[in-house]
């Protein structure tokens, strides 16, 4: 069984809503899917996340091609290796790594349907039977937050989730509103994308976390020196948690060994491969640390491929990251159940237990080739620089 061929396909699919931040204003998902066939027919899917511009995420992905060509898809690490080595996207990590998670995705595809069996058999078995998924609310009005919290608790969440560090005075009082409608067991997180100063963070958390309680705060300040979270850490009593950071490996372990969150928030696409987020994953359970999936916005693949992940590992806390809820549509054939409520079970499929709708597939290709991607900074697009 050896690699014939690979298809790459840059898509846009709208959201329900603009999602918003102190970094983000967008409109909806460009992403770019993959697929790899082998010469005795069988196919692996899988989708590289494409955080900033996607043009970029598709050049690297048909760079990855020579490598690919003729290879077990038993292979990965070894293709990974060189890819970066041989193909110089070492000089060009996070690029790399976010078009290579996809093409990973899509080799243990090929490996699990080979098999036979689940992905996350595969990676070690399960450890649990369902993954608990959160609640992103939309940043507005008190009042609209406080309808989409009761919305959440009917569908049965229990984690919500709040942009916040774009205006702390309306940002408090979502909060209040959110509180007064999810009751105190609800658990509220918020994410400041590192906006904060560390007197602001200090200020901020102490009195948020007594107005409403906290489950924790992601990326408050700046991660860079991690010197400011450490020392953030040691002057509030709210949970912290690591985002921004946590790119490469190398600089994944570097947070991890300096203790500065109670949380880690990551994904595969940072690190470049579904195993290497696992070791990842595992050595912050080491240090007692627990582990929130992150996206930055994907579809039902990628996601599948975070549920078979996450199935297996000992420090995977409750609500992980999902945009699902916000998305319009989807490229498979059925729901993925984070598209309705707050739990994902076993996945019985082989690979990634998923099929990919072929004309949905190509319906949101057409529609990045004809007006670009979703930008980050605003509601519209940016118009592709190539075919």
């Amino acid at each position: 069984m050896k690699i014939s061929r690979l298809d790459v396909y840059p898509l846009s699919i709208a959201y329900e809503h603009n999602e918003t931040s102190s970094i983000i204003n967008r409109g909806g998902v460009s992403d770019v899917v993959v697929k790899l066939t082998t010469d005795d027919g069988l196919e692996g899917w899988g989708e590289c996340v494409a955080p900033g511009d996607t043009e970029s995420i598709v050049a690297a992905a048909r760079a990855a091609e020579p490598f690919l060509l003729g290879r077990d898809p038993w292979d990965q690490e070894a293709i990974f290796r060189d890819y970066l080595v041989r193909g110089n996207w070492q000089f060009q990590a996070m690029t790399g790594n976010f078009a290579f998670a996809g093409i990973d995705m899509a080799l243990w595809d090929i490996c699990g349907k080979a098999m036979g069996q689940p992905l996350w058999r595969l990676l070690g078995g399960a450890l649990r039977k369902n993954v608990d998924y959160f609640y992103y609310l939309e940043w507005g009005e008190p009042d609209a937050v406080a309808a989409q919290g009761a919305e959440g608790r009917r569908l049965g969440y229990s984690v919500f989730y709040l942009k916040v560090g774009i205006d702390a005075v309306r940002e408090e009082a979502m909060l209040v509103a959110l509180r007064d409608t999810i009751g105190l067991d609800g658990r509220i997180r918020i994410d400041a994308n590192q906006s904060w100063t560390l007197p602001e963070a200090a200020r901020l958390l102490a009195r948020w976390d007594k107005l409403v309680g906290l489950d924790f705060a992601e990326a408050p300040v700046p991660i860079d020196p991690v010197e400011g979270m450490v020392e953030l850490k040691g002057r509030v009593s709210v949970p912290l948690c690591a985002n921004e950071g946590l790119w490469r490996e190398a600089d994944a372990v570097r947070i991890i060994q300096s203790r500065c969150a109670d949380y880690l928030c990551l994904g595969p696409s940072w690190v470049g491969s579904l195993r290497r987020f696992q070791s990842v994953a595992r050595a912050a359970h080491l240090q007692g640390q627990q582990v929130c999936k992150h996206t930055h916005g994907e579809y039902g693949i990628a996601a599948a491929a975070s549920q078979h992940l996450l199935l297996t590992l000992p420090n995977a806390c409750l609500g992980h990251q999902q945009t699902a809820q916000m998305m319009r549509d989807d490229v498979l054939v059925e729901r993925i159940p984070i598209m309705d409520g707050p739990e994902w079970g076993l996945i019985d499929g082989p690979g990634l237990g998923i099929e990919v709708d072929v004309e949905k597939l190509q319906r949101y290709h057409e529609a990045y080739l004809r007006a670009g991607e979703y930008v980050t900074w605003g509601t519209g697009f940016k118009p592709r620089q190539s075919s």
